[in-house]
């Protein structure tokens, strides 16, 4: 794998895509900067071997040119997380971007415009891809969270870059951690897949039940599976339509001597609401006007049990609705069982959207091995997909 570490930068210009798709309050400030520091160990390197940087990012999902989705809100946070000044050009091409480029001098930097200004970004358009490649002498991508798009900016740029492109250290980071998963574990290996829906893991679930050991099943997801073995879920969250295929699953993960673990108990509420009544209850003996909300007493310790004899741990999607103080418990019981297996040397990676959040929300973000920067990224990943941002720079 060819990272920056592989390339003296001396006098070279790096065209880098970021991703500084980063929150804005009403009055554009930056709200959470997580991204913008990510960023930073790639485009040090890169300075302190005497190059300059041209950065390049999009920002939400501007129709047109949306002054509201400027990067010249963030160059001010981009400043101060550097320790650089950040000049910055009105356009991502065009004369502006090309003359302040063709100016930059060594241990500068330079942010172009919002990428998605132009629908020629999401087209992947090879004209524009190509004018963006002339602003650079060598093309870095660091941006995993739109490493599965096929835009100009991630994927056909590089094509004009044959043998000058290579991967920023963040991304390449992704690339290891889910790697270390995948497909150089240490047994026994643990994915702890939650969130709502069976649906929307089934890919994954199917791609990755030859490289585990043990599935935790929890969240929403678990009622599916509950009743389609039969139980009572009362008014729990259930896709009826897919209760065979967690039979299948079941029978699969059976056949290949993978141990699935579903909640033996559950939080149930006559509401969802932080203020409902709850009652303690075996997850197939719901009541009717009662939803399951978060993992019981007793499921929780099943699950300590099995984290913590594991050398390698998967984490997507809480295993309650931990939005909501009263449901939080057990993905916070989770997150701590993830940090003490940690503790103990195991490899533990966080990925995919709820989960992410909920690790920054209890604070176990520096106890995890890893946290995954690209939700939908992450997932494609771990579905075994070949993601064409990283594919055109290995190519």
């Amino acid at each position: 794998m060819k990272t920056i570490n592989n390339i003296d930068f001396k006098g070279k210009k790096a065209i880098i895509r970021v991703d500084f798709n980063v929150p804005l309050d009403e009055n554009y400030k930056v709200t959470d900067a997580t991204r913008i520091e990510a960023a930073k160990p790639t485009i040090d390197k890169i300075l302190k071997d005497g190059g300059s940087v041209i950065l390049m990012s999009h920002l939400g999902r501007p129709k047109g040119v949306e002054q509201k989705y400027s990067l010249k809100h963030i160059v001010g946070k981009v400043s101060e997380v550097l320790g650089h000044e950040v000049q910055f050009a009105n356009d991502c091409i065009g004369d502006e971007a090309y003359s302040k480029s063709s100016n930059l001098q060594p241990n500068q930097i330079l942010l172009l415009e919002n990428l998605r200004f132009y629908k020629e970004e999401e087209e992947g358009n090879a004209d524009f891809a190509k004018k963006l490649a002339s602003l650079g002498d060598i093309y870095v991508n660091d941006a995993f969270g739109t490493a599965h798009r096929a835009h100009a900016s991630t994927t056909i740029i590089a094509n004009y870059f044959p043998e000058d492109k290579c991967f920023g250290l963040l991304l390449a980071k992704e690339i290891e951690s889910i790697d270390k998963v995948l497909n150089e574990s240490v047994k026994p290996v643990t994915a702890i897949l939650g969130g709502s829906k069976v649906s929307s893991k089934i890919t994954i679930i199917e791609n990755i039940l030859d490289k585990i050991d043990h599935m935790i099943v929890g969240g929403g997801m678990t009622f599916t599976f509950i009743k389609a073995l039969g139980g009572n879920i009362g008014n729990s969250i259930c896709e009826d339509d897919k209760m065979e295929l967690a039979l299948e699953i079941i029978k699969k993960a059976k056949e290949k001597n993978v141990q699935i673990h579903l909640p033996v108990d559950v939080i149930a509420a006559d509401a969802f609401s932080n203020d409902a009544n709850t009652q303690i209850i075996d997850v197939d003996k719901i009541p009717d006007g009662w939803q399951g909300l978060d993992a019981g007493p007793k499921s929780l310790e099943l699950f300590k049990e099995v984290i913590l004899q594991s050398k390698t741990i998967l984490w997507n999607g809480p295993v309650g609705v931990f939005e909501m103080p009263s449901f939080e418990n057990g993905t916070i019981k989770v997150g701590k069982y993830i940090a003490e297996a940690t503790k103990k040397g195991a490899f533990s990676l966080v990925g995919g959207g709820d989960s992410v959040s909920a690790v920054k929300q209890f604070g176990f973000e520096d106890q995890v091995s890893y946290v995954s920067t690209g939700g939908g990224a992450m997932l494609e990943m771990l579905e075994g997909k070949t993601l064409p941002g990283i594919q055109a720079i290995i190519q």
